[in-house]
């Protein structure tokens, strides 16, 4: 069985304070603190790019201790801010700089927000379909390259980071069949709407359709697979803000500790965001996670992941 492994990530050392730029912005620290959440946003390096992040990233998954590197056998990029213009793939760039093998199946997908889930989906059905054994699906969106400093509505929102999933065998976490959405008559609420041009958001356009489209989604696929939110030890949303995190929180009726707001010193870090919860509840899993990702398409997505370890680290069967 194909699952998740280990998760390595790199958050960009650089901080930017939310609550030092409030009166530029126009905003106070309730409205910073409280509704937008992110105190403090990581940027990335001047020239640092989208490989250089998922690089360091593999830097930190290294450290695990049965981590074996020349074993991979595929290698997915998720970003929609590639290196320079998209050619070559960005995964091919991260294949080179990591000195892989040629054995190695490389290839990138353009998502955002839900990236994570429909990653995961992804590389599992890839490599059980062409008997890969040792994949790294990583995570990369600096959405510095994209933004308008002076637009407030999308500059206090945004980090540069990246994770990489080790997926293999004998994994700690078995990825059920996910859900998807999509509606692309809205994707005009986030977008470039040319090249080299900026990002625009309409937020309203953004929080209604999270409040409508993503819990009904997550009550959808709860009700698929034969689940009660009560068979869900922890539920992960996609860390677009505090306000929407606690908001659909308390739309699903999950209490706060359910759904964590973990973001408020890295800012929204698009398809990380995900991986990033995830990372920390490797070490103890809790027995089933529900992940939920959403944003630029509109696009969203649900998936449950099982823990087969227990907390004494044995196998579950």
């Amino acid at each position: 069985m194909i699952g998740i492994k280990a998760i390595g990530s790199y958050i960009a050392s650089n901080r930017v304070s939310n609550i030092a730029r409030k009166q530029d912005a126009g905003k106070d620290e309730a409205f910073i603190r409280d509704k937008i959440g992110f105190e403090s946003l990581a940027k990335r390096d001047a020239g640092q790019e989208t490989s250089d992040l998922c690089v360091a990233a593999h830097e930190a998954l290294k450290a695990q201790p049965a981590f074996d590197g020349s074993a991979i056998d595929c290698l997915i990029v998720c970003t929609q801010n590639p290196d320079a213009h998209g050619l070559p793939h960005t995964s091919a760039v991260v294949h080179r700089k990591l000195g892989l093998g040629h054995d190695v199946a490389c290839f990138d997908i353009s998502l955002g927000c839900s990236g994570y889930v429909y990653g995961l989906s992804m590389i599992t059905a890839f490599m059980a379909a062409n008997s890969l054994r040792s994949g790294l699906l990583f995570t990369a969106d600096p959405y510095s390259k994209i933004i308008d400093q002076q637009d407030w509505d999308t500059e206090l929102l945004f980090g540069d980071a990246a994770t990489v999933t080790w997926l293999g065998e004998e994994p700690v976490y078995r990825c059920r069949p996910a859900m998807f959405g999509t509606d692309g008559s809205l994707g005009h609420s986030i977008s470039v709407a040319e090249r080299g041009g900026r990002l625009k958001m309409l937020g309203s356009n953004v929080f209604k359709f999270s409040m409508t489209e993503v819990p009904a989604q997550i009550q959808r696929y709860l009700e698929r697979e034969g689940l009660s939110q009560d068979d869900i030890d922890l539920f992960l949303l996609h860390q677009g803000s505090r306000f929407i995190v606690d908001n659909l929180a308390r739309k699903l009726g999950l209490p706060p500790e359910k759904a964590p707001f973990e973001a408020g010193q890295t800012g929204n870090t698009v398809s990380s965001s995900l991986p990033l919860l995830l990372e920390n509840r490797l070490s103890s899993p809790p027995a089933r996670i529900l992940l939920s990702g959403f944003g630029v398409g509109l696009s969203w997505a649900t998936m449950a992941l099982e823990s087969l370890i227990d907390t004494h680290n044995t196998t579950r069967g």
